[in-house]
């Protein structure tokens, strides 16, 4: 199976998800998991688990976690 379609037909049900280091003590809390079989991530609030994680690739997640910690995001 490819990586892309891991990505999106791999079951998370059992990952190990764990806290981003970028959550803060508010409450707006993010979780990520690795998605078994792919080099990729998934994303999810961990408000809100009955919403599917969002999935992304390696790459796309290092380009976000980059941008986050030079502060290079605007809203």
């Amino acid at each position: 199976m490819s990586d892309s379609t891991t990505l999106y037909t791999a079951d998370l049900s059992e990952v190990l998800w764990r806290k981003s280091s970028y959550t803060a003590n508010n409450s707006n809390c993010v979780e990520v998991a690795d998605i078994p079989g792919a080099t990729a991530k998934a994303v999810r609030d961990s408000k809100n688990t009955h919403i599917p994680a969002a999935r992304v690739s390696h790459e796309a997640w290092q380009s976000f976690v980059s941008a986050v910690a030079s502060g290079s995001l605007t809203r």
